[in-house]
């Protein structure tokens, strides 16, 4: 190994432990709590140390939610290869962003910086850059997915790819915000479980846009028939 690959790796290096030291002090005092200060001792570096390596604690943050949109992907990318019919492969992604939720909670917090537009001033071109090259992977991933029931006629002919996908996302979302921050009073109050009603919704949306030829395969299944898509492949 030469001596620039040697310090290129020890940069690297030096970067994780910076990122999981701030992932551990945004976790406990989030983003508005937290200091640069307070992500420097628990890396045991200096301030100054760690400005060499990120612009501001936003940038910082937005490094570390990087690592969440990274694994999100890579659960992504493994529902993928379950196999079955265009429709299941739309429930299996389901699947793996709830999954993402119940695993990675921190990380499904972080994503909320995104709908903050007055924070993005404080990020860095850089950053941002790099933010947005991830959520374009994300993005393109899922829209690949619509696009494959689109295309093999399970979804109707004229959706877009995309906004399908963001309908799906927007409709988890909301709902998972209500699980993380108020499941004792839809569950404990309300007597309603979030979970069972987050797989009622995404079925009664997902069934508004299948084709006949879906709607016949998944004839037992469907929402309105008192029950979603299974998660198993459908025989």
């Amino acid at each position: 190994m030469g001596i620039q690959e040697r310090k290129e790796r020890e940069k690297e290096a030096r970067r994780e432990e910076i990122l999981t030291a701030a992932y551990k002090v945004f976790v406990e005092k989030g983003l508005t709590g937290a200091t640069v200060d307070d992500i420097a001792a628990e890396a045991e570096l200096s301030k100054g140390t760690i400005y060499l390596y990120f612009h501001s604690k936003e940038d910082l943050y937005l490094a570390v939610t990087n690592r969440g949109l990274e694994i999100m992907l890579t659960m992504f990318e493994a529902s993928a290869g379950k196999g079955g019919d265009p429709i299941q492969g739309i429930w299996d992604l389901s699947n793996a962003y709830n999954a993402f939720y119940e695993e990675h909670r921190e990380y499904f917090r972080m994503l909320a910086f995104f709908e903050n537009p007055e924070m993005h001033d404080m990020v860095s071109e850089a950053m941002m850059a790099e933010c947005q090259a991830h959520d374009a992977k994300l993005w393109g991933f899922v829209s690949d997915v619509m696009k494959k029931a689109i295309d093999a006629g399970f979804l109707h002919a004229g959706l877009n790819p995309l906004e399908v996908g963001m309908m799906l996302w927007s409709n988890a979302t909301g709902l998972l915000r209500q699980l993380d921050r108020n499941e004792e009073y839809w569950h404990g109050r309300m007597g309603i479980d979030l979970r069972k009603t987050l797989r009622m919704s995404s079925g009664f949306m997902l069934e508004a846009m299948m084709t006949e030829k879906a709607l016949q395969l998944y004839a037992d299944q469907l929402i309105h028939h008192g029950s979603a898509p299974s998660q198993e492949k459908k025989s």
